[in-house]
């Protein structure tokens, strides 16, 4: 029997939309309790430099209001890292980020990223903070993640969510599944997320080694059709159906 799998929902679009107008609805931290009451086991928001969409006001009533937990994703910059030393949320994720990009369109390169990178990791685990990288499903990032120090990797899983076959998506499904392994090997949590939707998110959850899947831009799309509640309890479904298949 495979272990439970968490699902944390980001809740960073409904915050987009608010922004997109400039006003004070919706409010994704309104949005966070109703997705705690349709079973989410944490809230995820990426506090970007630019402030496109979740704002500083956002995350502290966040840390203040949910009754699960908050993972914080963020770069490895001065501006956000003293936000997050101020917050001490449970976990901060980092991740690359480019104001150029409409998403983030892939994982942290570990070599690129260098001493501030590591400088940022060592300052939050002096915290108390737990660490994760947001990498692409590479062997070699695994193992550069784990001499790291971190406590956990996020499997980007957007090649996987993009493959236009079902032999491109099994082969990237393969990719994630040998990094997955390695990473658990390495002694490191595994999450996974970008991307996933409704249709292709049950694959992804039935890989043994994936303790936990960040799911956003799918699940707030729903909701504008069957509210936030219902869209999370759905995906939840989903999800649960495919950790009770036996493990591979």
């Amino acid at each position: 029997m495979n272990k439970p799998l968490r699902l944390y929902i980001n809740v960073d679009h409904v915050a987009t939309v608010r922004e997109a107008r400039r006003t004070d609805e919706p409010d994704p931290v309104r949005a966070a309790v109703l997705a705690e009451l349709g079973g989410a086991d944490g809230i995820t928001v990426h506090l970007r430099e630019d402030r496109r969409h979740i704002q500083e006001r956002d995350v502290r009533l966040l840390l203040e209001t949910v009754r699960t937990l908050v993972n914080l994703e963020l770069a490895a910059e001065e501006g956000v890292l003293g936000l997050a030393g101020e917050w001490c949320p449970m976990q901060v994720t980092f991740v690359p980020e480019s104001r150029e990009e409409v998403t983030t369109e892939g994982g942290l390169d570990l070599d690129e990223a260098g001493g501030r990178l590591d400088e940022a990791i060592e300052r939050m685990r002096a915290l108390g903070i737990r660490t994760s990288l947001f990498v692409d499903p590479l062997e070699d990032a695994m193992e550069r993640a784990a001499a790291l120090g971190v406590d956990a990797v996020e499997l980007h899983t957007g090649e996987y969510a993009n493959a236009r076959t079902p032999e491109g998506a099994a082969a990237q499904l393969g990719r994630l599944g040998t990094a997955a392994r390695v990473a658990r090997g390495a002694g490191l949590a595994v999450h996974a997320g970008h991307g996933l939707t409704y249709e292709n998110a049950a694959p992804v959850a039935g890989i043994p080694e994936v303790e936990e899947l960040n799911i956003g831009h799918s699940v707030v799309s729903r909701s504008v059709l069957v509210g936030i509640e219902r869209a999370v309890r759905e995906m939840k479904g989903i999800v649960e159906a495919a950790r009770r298949q036996p493990a591979r």
